[in-house]
């Protein structure tokens, strides 16, 4: 799984690579780039059974006003269809956005559990037309301002690389989509708690694996790097880094590195912490796998759950990580989000949002983030 490839652009122009410098001078302004709860548009889906729950809770602790509520109407499922997608998604998002005058006021865009995940495609490789809703709902700013975005394959993502640049409009043309889901309410709800608790403090977990032979392996080294100094526990041996304590920030290879045998790691995790890997599909789904489920492999049916037998985001949620990326189909080796860009942004204090978004390649591709958009280490 995850063979490489380089991106096919098929949008806009390839961003400016981000330079260390801005990074440095990032580290001294933690507030620079906070955003605000009234650029967060929430989204329930009327049909799902927890939406509406969990968008209340949220809402409430976020202190987001009642007018950044979109309420949709779409099959409660996983899956959808891209035609439903854009009937049912898409389109009804659209209308509350240009109805209440909130295109250029929103930054963020929460969906919650109940909203579908993935829309459908016709599994063709690089030229697949599948995506995360969320991924492809990250569009809808340039759809709204008459830019037509083909299907096939990924789309560049304008923001991936700009650590020093503020995120806002227009000079990024999209939304930066993330989810409030996990297993059940208890574990929403602690998620956003979490986040709202989030500090400063605690290591960053990097684990690449034995073989030095990959572009993953080199993007794990970078962020380590240029993390905090003292802050960082890196192993690229054939140890599997568990049980470590006081966890903030989290990359690894995940079931993709031949070593690991167990789903759960027992981290310590900390208020905030958020985790990324390089995993083909663990944001294929949002439901709560059997209690016993381990990793399993692709030669027996028997030890997949939900259509693989890989490691699930919502399992570092539920064990106490306040954000995690995820997969929800094959997205490539260079199409996951880079922990290079990812954790040092989430160091220097940007938004969980736009900490992901500095580091995901390409939209209208397979990349879903769960957490609270506003979450922040606060020193």
């Amino acid at each position: 799984m995850l063979p490489r490839w380089g991106l096919a652009a098929r949008w806009l122009p390839p961003p400016a690579p981000g330079f260390l410098l801005g990074f440095l001078l990032l580290i001294g302004a933690q507030n620079a780039f906070a955003q605000s709860p009234d650029q967060v548009l929430v989204v329930v889906n009327k049909r799902g059974v927890l939406s509406s729950t969990i968008a209340s809770y949220y809402m409430s602790r976020r202190a987001i006003p009642r007018t950044n509520l979109c309420v949709i109407s779409a099959e409660p499922g996983e899956d959808i269809s891209r035609g439903a997608y854009v009937s049912d998604v898409e389109k009804p998002i659209g209308d509350c956005l240009r109805k209440r005058k909130l295109e250029e006021q929103i930054l963020y865009i929460v969906t919650t559990l109940g909203v579908p995940l993935r829309i459908t495609g016709n599994g063709d490789g690089i030229r697949n037309d599948a995506a995360s809703v969320d991924s492809e709902l990250a569009l809808l700013y340039a759809r709204l301002h008459g830019n037509n975005v083909p299907l096939a394959g990924p789309a560049d993502n304008p923001f991936f690389r700009h650590r020093d640049a503020p995120f806002r409009h227009p000079q990024f043309p999209i939304y930066l989509v993330t989810r409030l889901a996990a297993w059940d309410m208890h574990d929403t709800e602690a998620l956003v708690d979490r986040a709202l608790a989030a500090r400063n403090a605690g290591q960053f977990v990097i684990d690449a694996r034995a073989d030095n032979s990959t572009p993953g392996n080199d993007w794990l080294r970078t962020a380590a790097l240029l993390l905090p100094k003292g802050r960082v526990d890196f192993d690229n041996s054939a140890k599997v880094l568990e049980h470590v304590n006081n966890v903030i920030g989290y990359a690894s290879w995940g079931s993709n590195d031949p070593d690991r045998k167990h789903r759960f790691l027992h981290l310590g995790w900390l208020p905030g912490a958020i985790a990324t890997e390089y995993v083909s599909t663990d944001g294929r789904t949002l439901r709560h796998p059997p209690d016993d489920w381990e990793l399993g492999n692709w030669k027996d049916v028997s030890t997949w759950f939900a259509g693989a037998p890989q490691t699930l985001a919502t399992d570092y949620i539920h064990e106490g990580a306040t954000g995690a990326s995820g997969q929800v189909y094959e997205p490539y080796l260079t199409g996951c989000p880079r922990p290079d860009f990812v954790l040092p942004a989430y160091a220097s204090g940007r938004t969980l949002a736009e900490s992901f978004y500095t580091g995901i390649p390409a939209l209208s591709w397979m990349t879903v983030v769960i957490g609270d958009p506003l979450a922040r280490l606060k020193p």
